[in-house]
């Protein structure tokens, strides 16, 4: 068994790690689903999902939910956003949403591995490079869709403000967590 990589020699790590993507993957498809009422546009919490998981658990349990999450929606599971009226599997991750699914998966990344030991302002520094990232690439795809002179105003404006609000708040719910998890260790003492 030496020549096997030493993570896989350890199947409770292993299968720990699969059970937290797989739980991760749910709670960003269940992100997707929530709309909330907001102006300009309805808001979803898949952003907060995905920041939240990035930040919490690190670049790469953080990307392995993203990528579980993007494997069921890929595989024809109704888990993105608008799905399955708005379409299902690669269809739909090919149209005007592809370029955000793959930010998703790049900030994910970038963002756990950018919160690291962070504080409340350095995570939230770090989502927001990580939303940048998802930004970046869901306007770049969504510019094959509408054109350049409505671009912002169809794949930018209306989402920003919710956006920031979401990471504000995935940024407060780890440090209430970190402090919580802190009180039930010093009282476990």
């Amino acid at each position: 068994m030496a020549f096997l990589d030493p993570s896989l020699t350890r199947p409770a790590t292993l299968w720990r790690g699969i059970g937290i993507a797989l739980g991760g993957a749910a709670l960003i498809s269940l992100g997707a689903k929530v709309q909330i009422p907001f102006w300009p546009v309805p808001m979803t919490l898949h952003t907060l999902a995905v920041f939240f998981l990035a930040a919490a658990l690190g670049p790469r349990l953080g990307t392995a939910a993203v990528v579980a999450y993007l494997t069921a929606g890929a595989l024809g599971m109704p888990v993105f956003s608008g799905t399955p009226e708005r379409g299902i599997g690669l269809a739909y991750m090919a149209g005007p949403t592809g370029g955000y699914l793959a930010g998703y998966l790049l900030g994910a990344g970038l963002t756990g591995w950018l919160a690291q030991g962070r504080g409340l302002i350095g995570r939230f520094l770090a989502m927001l490079a990580g939303l940048a990232v998802v930004y970046a690439l869901g306007l770049a795809w969504l510019a094959s869709f509408v054109p350049a002179s409505s671009l912002l105003a169809a794949g930018f404006t209306p989402f920003i403000l919710g956006d920031l609000i979401k990471l504000a708040l995935a940024s407060g719910l780890i440090a209430a967590f970190a402090r919580l998890r802190a009180q039930l260790s010093s009282s476990a003492q």
